[in-house]
């Protein structure tokens, strides 16, 4: 298990993350559905992006950010490889950082 942080950048997940937010992402974790995720679109493929898991979509996922109007995601560029899921908000404090996943799945 491989854990890393990551400051947020941009407005695409409002309101589950916002600008200036920092999450521990968990690299090779079991992705489903719902799961807030790391991926990298094949037509960027040198930058990383945080989004929503939507679905399995050919040989990756189809990644949308949960401010639509906001997000550019595979409404945009198609399905993306995720390469880590996130686990955790840590900073800020006051938003909701206590504990896995809080806040950051959408169920079923």
């Amino acid at each position: 298990m491989l854990l890393q942080l990551i400051r947020i950048s941009g407005p695409s997940m409002v309101p589950t993350l916002r600008h200036g937010d920092a999450v521990v992402v968990r690299r090779g974790a079991r992705v489903r559905p719902g799961d807030v995720v790391v991926g990298r679109f094949h037509e960027l493929p040198d930058r990383l992006m945080v989004k929503r898991a939507v679905r399995r979509a050919g040989e990756g996922w189809w990644l949308e950010g949960d401010s639509a109007d906001a997000s550019d995601d595979s409404r945009v560029y198609g399905h993306a490889d995720v390469e880590a899921r996130v686990v955790l908000r840590y900073w800020p404090p006051w938003r909701g950082g206590r504990g896995p996943r809080y806040g950051l799945r959408s169920e079923p």
